[in-house]
């Protein structure tokens, strides 16, 4: 159950995640981790999701997971601090603040998930030595769009491939810490020394759909934090539907912070009506 309690450790594992992900430099592992476990929905079947279950040791054995099990065991050390959090949360919680940590934009976290230990069958994430066609496939089996496959590309302005994680290997951008629009920016250049292009990224320019979309976000960074955004909690919470309980926590938790931003403001402006008055005078 999502009580005020439980809520304060969800609080609490934010923090913790924030400072870990500091110390760490871990924002792209912790991100992968979240999308991996959320990934492997299946909107027709109602199974997979982000439920936590990439923690079982048969499904970190996924070749699409290899090295995850370090982001799995980063959390682990939240996890003992925040034991009422589920790991579907916590998973969750980690991709969130690992996009906001490194500049990437707020995304709206709602928690509430429960955990799993039923794994799906390998295959159901994406395999980025394939091409358009295939991704259509793997994100509309989610319920997913256009508009949130290119998106949720963009994340790959974090971080790096790993030699011995995939037959990949560098970084997508030349700041592969900083969580901006560059990514797309890469991506209509063409070819870059030093930087990774796969067939899933030339897929996004390849393609008539996706290419709309990676010219604005090349363009205009505002409308790719905000696409991303949503996209990205879409992809958190699939399968997932709050409880009305939930909904009424989260409500409460927020009308403090709402009631101080309306004093602030309403001091503000009595402030400038004061100072015009002087004026005036």
């Amino acid at each position: 159950m999502v009580d005020s309690d439980y809520c304060k450790d969800v609080e609490k594992a934010r923090r913790l995640l924030r400072a870990l992900i500091f110390t760490k430099q871990c924002a792209p592992i912790m991100l992968r981790l979240a999308w991996h476990d959320a990934g492997t929905y299946d909107a027709k079947t109602n199974t997979g999701g982000p439920n936590g279950s990439i923690r079982n040791e048969a499904e970190l054995q996924h070749s699409s997971n290899n090295g995850l099990k370090i982001a799995v065991d980063f959390c682990e050390e939240v996890k003992a601090k925040c034991p009422r959090i589920s790991y579907a949360d916590l998973y969750q919680l980690a991709g969130v603040v690992a996009v906001e940590a490194t500049g990437g934009p707020t995304i709206n976290f709602v928690p509430g998930r429960k955990d799993s230990m039923e794994s799906p069958e390998e295959g159901r994430l994406p395999d980025a030595s394939k091409g358009v066609q295939h991704l259509r496939e793997v994100f509309f089996r989610m319920g997913l769009s256009n508009k949130d496959i290119v998106a949720l590309s963009g994340g790959h302005t974090l971080g790096k491939a790993h030699k011995e994680r995939s037959d990949f290997d560098g970084p997508w951008t030349k700041e592969p810490l900083r969580f901006d629009n560059s990514y797309f920016v890469e991506l209509l250049k063409g070819y870059t020394p030093g930087l990774l292009k796969l067939p899933t990224d030339t897929a996004l320019v390849e393609d008539p759909v996706f290419h709309r979309f990676v010219e604005l976000y090349a363009k205009d960074e505002e409308a790719f934090f905000r696409d991303y955004a949503e996209s990205h909690k879409k992809l958190s919470e699939l399968g997932f539907v709050p409880l009305p309980s939930e909904r009424l926590v989260k409500k409460r938790m927020m009308a403090p912070a709402a009631i101080a931003v309306s004093i602030a403001a309403g001091l503000l402006i009595l402030s400038y009506l004061m100072e015009f008055g002087k004026g005036v005078k």
